[in-house]
């Protein structure tokens, strides 16, 4: 019973996992074939050797080039270079892209800040995106966090500290209601949010 503990502790650390769940899937992959198993296990080793994090937007991509730093969506010359969306995390990446709203470039800031957080910097990748921002110069910026307490207080927090660069910040409209997030935002909620943008 020692590697059902050990491995339920260690599926509980997922975002949204707890215990019960974990107990679940620990449960659900006893029931699965060895070869199933097996193929778990190799896509879990190889996840690190070949998906990278994107020196400039931070967003991870997959390549079998080592020395590749950058990710497809940075090298992409379609791309419009005078919009820079902020995103809080991979997922919401992956919507705003499945929805085929919009063409410009992207910063993951790896997090948001709650309320009362007390050291935000320590929380985000504020610097870094500050350097990417002197770096493309865009002329807009959208901030682009879900729409909740803690993705409110990242905005206001990212408008505060981004207002000495003099380029037009926007924030989502509210096609996104109360307490939704990006990553399960359907395509006209995600273009509701694009087009009234403030």
């Amino acid at each position: 019973m020692q590697s059902i503990e050990s491995l339920t502790q260690l599926i509980s650390q997922f975002p949204g996992i707890g215990p019960r769940q974990a107990k679940r899937v620990v449960y659900a992959l006893l029931s699965k074939e060895d070869y199933y198993l097996n193929s778990l296990a190799e896509e879990i080793k190889n996840l690190k050797s070949h998906v990278r994090l994107c020196t400039e937007s931070y967003a991870y991509f997959y390549s079998h080039d080592t020395t590749e730093t950058l990710h497809p969506i940075v090298k992409d010359a379609t791309r419009n270079n005078d919009l820079l969306m902020v995103l809080e995390k991979d997922t919401d990446l992956e919507a705003m892209e499945k929805s085929h709203l919009y063409h410009g470039l992207y910063f993951i800031l790896g997090g948001n800040l709650p309320v009362v957080e007390k050291d935000p910097q320590k929380r985000i990748r504020l610097s870094e995106l500050k350097r990417r921002i002197e770096k493309q110069v865009p002329k807009e910026i959208i901030i682009a966090m879900n729409a909740t307490p803690e993705g409110d207080n990242t905005a206001d927090f990212l408008k505060k500290e981004l207002d000495s660069f003099n380029i037009k910040l926007t924030i989502l409209g509210r096609g996104l209601s109360t307490g939704t997030e990006i990553e399960y935002s359907d395509k006209e909620t995600l273009e509701n949010a694009l087009n009234n943008r403030k």
